[in-house]
């Protein structure tokens, strides 16, 4: 018999995709477009509500969102909230979530958000420049 006393956190794929895309800024359509010609905005609404999600699908999904992998497998509340607190001691790990998360992210949080204000404005102007082709071939 095996006792385990440590609770065991679920950790929900599809809420971790769907935090990260709205923090991102991209909407279910965008990401449904980016998915492939098989993707809609009703399946995506629908993979965010899975818990768990296929690894090929979350590759994917990783590598439009530019978001590490493990992220979506690994982030949970209690991370989020751990993490954040880093910032507000004087220890030197800023930057970093803990190994007890099993997330090894090591990023300068300023940096990241830079960068995904700079690809967000990337994807902006692509998006215009193809409603502006879209008008023109009309």
């Amino acid at each position: 018999m095996i006792h385990d006393d440590m609770p065991h956190k679920k950790i929900h794929q599809g809420r971790n995709i769907k935090r990260f895309r709205e923090m991102l800024g991209i909407k279910q359509e965008a990401l449904a477009f980016e998915l492939g010609d098989d993707w809609n905005q009703k399946k995506i609404s629908l993979l965010e509500q899975k818990e768990t999600i296929e690894a090929s699908i979350l590759s994917q999904v990783a590598k439009i969102l530019k978001v590490p992998v493990e992220a979506f497998e690994n982030f949970d509340e209690e991370a989020a909230i751990a993490y954040i607190n880093t910032f507000n001691d004087n220890s030197s790990n800023h930057g970093t979530i803990g190994n007890n998360y099993n997330c090894q992210l090591t990023f300068n949080p300023l940096d990241k958000m830079v960068e995904l204000y700079e690809r967000m404005l990337q994807q902006q102007k692509e998006m215009i420049d193809k409603l502006e082709k879209l008008i023109q071939g009309k």
